[in-house]
């Protein structure tokens, strides 16, 4: 599937935004945030806050990661860039090139792609005209075929940006895409996800069908621990082993 999936370049390369000298720095609101994620670790353990803080970095910056953001986190914790370069091109979580306002993070596994996920691949190249690890030429989306997401009972799937759209079919698909489109993307559902078929969470066509109600305490008969000795050769059945 390596043609399928995206190719993610491990290495830099100069464009007119994102070279060693454009200028990145957190806002005043952010570096709040900055000192709330260190305030997390030992001083001498700052290193351990790369993660969250280029996370933070991106999300300020649109969602994708200039090298100047990169090289102020390794600033902030006293770092080697080098060591920051590492985390943010190891974790596919962090896009060191830009994306559109709606990232599509289309899942390709098996489970999605034995339940249609090549329909909705097509069906978002058709509609909005571009292929896989592409941006549409105004900036509002880019798709991504990916390895798998863990919705998988719920297949197929996108992650769009931080959220989960689930059960899709190509009418949904387009309905998403619209939605979109407009600024109102569908808000998340009761367990933070939105299958788009109107189920809940993961539950089957039939609804709920079990555990209705929170189970209580597991009945202990009396008297089956004595005085409160075990003899260990009966302990399997207790257990009912």
């Amino acid at each position: 599937r390596a043609d399928s999936m995206g190719t993610a370049q491990s290495f830099h390369i100069d464009t007119p935004d994102n070279t060693v000298e454009t200028r990145f720095d957190f806002t005043e609101e952010n570096y709040k945030r900055v000192d709330a994620i260190l305030s997390k670790y030992p001083a001498n353990y700052r290193q351990s806050g790369i993660i969250p803080l280029l996370d933070l970095a991106q999300r300020q910056n649109g969602g994708w990661l200039p090298v100047a953001a990169m090289d102020k986190v390794a600033q902030i914790v006293g770092a080697a860039p080098s060591r920051v370069y590492e985390v943010a091109s190891f974790y596919t979580m962090f896009n060191r090139t830009k994306v559109g306002k709606y990232f599509i993070q289309l899942c390709g596994t098996t489970p999605c792609m034995i339940c249609g996920s090549e329909d909705i691949k097509q069906t978002i190249t058709d509609h909005i005209g571009i292929k896989n690890g592409e941006t549409t030429k105004d900036g509002l989306f880019t798709l991504l075929e990916v390895e798998c997401l863990g919705a998988c009972a719920n297949a197929p799937m996108v992650q769009l940006n931080d959220d989960y759209y689930e059960c899709l079919t190509p009418k949904t698909t387009i309905e998403l895409l619209e939605a979109c489109k407009a600024g109102k993307p569908p808000p998340m559902g009761k367990w933070g996800s939105l299958p788009m078929n109107g189920q809940v969470s993961c539950e089957g066509p039939l609804g709920k069908t079990s555990l209705f109600a929170e189970p209580g305490p597991v009945p202990i008969p009396e008297g089956r621990f004595g005085g409160g000795e075990v003899d260990p050769a009966s302990v399997k059945e207790h257990m009912a082993y």
